[in-house]
């Protein structure tokens, strides 16, 4: 069983939604969809994420990392 940490790949915020999908094997859209749609319905989804944010650590390798990102050295 893998652990759960904070996407590099799939991050738009701190990326929670997409370690949560790299996870369980999910896309990260669906995740965050229901992330909005418990927010909107009243329920933790906003804090639940923060919280999140908080606690799971951040994913430290070089997954989904590419050189060709980088600027050119001058």
């Amino acid at each position: 069983m893998t652990q759960l940490y904070r996407s590099n790949r799939h991050r738009v915020l701190f990326g929670v939604c997409g370690g949560l999908a790299e996870r369980y094997g999910w896309d990260p859209t669906w995740v965050r969809l229901a992330f909005v749609l418990a927010t909107l319905a009243g329920g933790p989804g906003i804090v639940l994420y923060f919280v999140m944010s908080l606690i799971v650590p951040k994913n430290r390798s070089l997954t989904g990392w590419e050189p060709s990102a980088l600027p050119p050295l001058r």
